[in-house]
């Protein structure tokens, strides 16, 4: 039986080069819609809300809150497609990652367990063209709980036969590998610490 090598999805495989803030402006002006600071903070935190509390569509509720604060007539719908492309582009895969991704699937299984709904999620797989090397994907959405919540690992179990199940991450995703049984490695992006992704490869 192998091991499940499980990864983090954003700030592991996919780190970001662009703010939030910054997205943000980019969709409310191709729609259009004056960035303002206000603005930003009400599409945040109507995100936030919707997404902490597992409410349906949190992108969407995010863009419906952003248009009427702004008396836009712009679709939501239109402005949520622009919000996925620029928040995929603004994500980048380190070639390390790609590298250790593509050697790792060869002798192991190898599963994403990531907070967010599964279409965004397996979206910026997709687009990074990541999927190949993956074979399973726990989303928070899946299972009804974010991680740290030990469903999302125990999901994985079931979908996943192995050995043993190692997971890698940060803080949170450390907190949950480690409740649920899963051997957990910090990854944290911004580390001093050269070459993580060699690290990685050697431990496992």
């Amino acid at each position: 039986m192998t091991d499940a090598l499980c990864f983090a999805l954003d700030g592991v495989l996919a780190h970001r080069t662009r703010s939030d803030a910054g997205i943000l402006q980019d969709v409310f002006a191709a729609h259009d819609i004056e960035p303002t600071g206000e603005l930003l903070v009400t599409a945040r935190d109507a995100f936030r809300q919707a997404f902490e509390s597992l409410e349906p569509e949190p992108y969407r509720q995010s863009m419906v809150a952003a248009t009427d604060a702004a008396g836009s007539d712009a679709d939501p719908d239109a402005l949520v497609t622009t919000l996925r492309e620029r928040t995929y582009d603004g994500t980048a895969v380190p070639e390390a990652a790609r590298e250790s991704l593509a050697g790792l699937a060869e002798d192991s299984a190898v599963a994403v367990i990531t907070n967010g709904t599964r279409a965004w999620q397996v979206g910026k797989l997709d687009h990074h063209g990541l999927c190949e090397y993956v074979d399973a994907v726990v989303a928070s959405y899946d299972v009804g709980a974010h991680v740290p919540d030990a469903a999302p690992f125990d999901r994985l179990r079931d979908r996943v036969d192995a050995h043993e199940y190692v997971m890698v991450g940060d803080a949170d995703d450390v907190e949950g590998a480690r409740a649920a049984g899963f051997v957990p490695i910090r990854y944290e992006h911004d580390s001093a610490e050269p070459d993580l992704w060699a690290t990685i490869d050697a431990l496992l």
